[in-house]
């Protein structure tokens, strides 16, 4: 069949996927951008608001990082009073991150910041579409995360092999 011969029936989403994915992303990091904070932050905080408090090396096996990048990450997040890192008493080589209350206001105007992105770059859609478009995306998805948490984490490793390969 050519081109000019393609039913309505046998349009592809992928285009529009990546278009409303590119907004979606490129506007979540200008609302986050004033709250001193990127995607990777983003995600960290809100492992440790899911999972409580853990250890340096579980935060790094849960974002899928290596241990250099958590150091990198948590060094950050630590610098702006988000997380605090202190020894664990069982295991004086471990370190265990905890969210400060301050980390989980930011977390949480994070996330009003970001539902207010997803009210603009879905904005043509209701309430009952947008649920419809979230269940359809969760069943297209082949290992479909349990958490919001483990998504960006997931979006999160993908963002950062994208920027090693350039």
């Amino acid at each position: 069949m050519s081109p000019d011969q393609v039913e309505q029936t046998e349009r592809r989403s992928g285009a529009l996927l990546e278009y409303l994915a590119r907004r979606m992303r490129l506007r979540s990091e200008s609302v986050l951008a004033p709250l001193g904070l990127r995607p990777r932050h983003l995600v960290a905080l809100t492992v440790l608001r899911d999972a409580g408090d853990m250890s340096q090396q579980g935060l790094a096996g849960t974002l899928q990082l290596d241990g250099t990048n958590v150091v990198g990450l948590l060094n950050d997040l630590e610098a702006d009073g988000l997380v605090e890192r202190r020894r664990s008493p069982e295991d004086r080589r471990r370190h265990v991150v905890s969210l400060t209350q301050t980390g989980a206001k930011r977390l949480n105007e994070a996330e009003c910041a970001l539902a207010s992105v997803e009210d603009e770059v879905l904005g043509a859609l209701n309430e009952n579409e947008r649920d419809t478009l979230y269940d359809l995306l969760r069943r297209a998805t082949s290992e479909v995360p349990a958490t919001c948490a483990e998504a960006a984490a997931c979006a999160e490793v993908a963002a950062a092999c994208t920027e090693e390969d350039r």
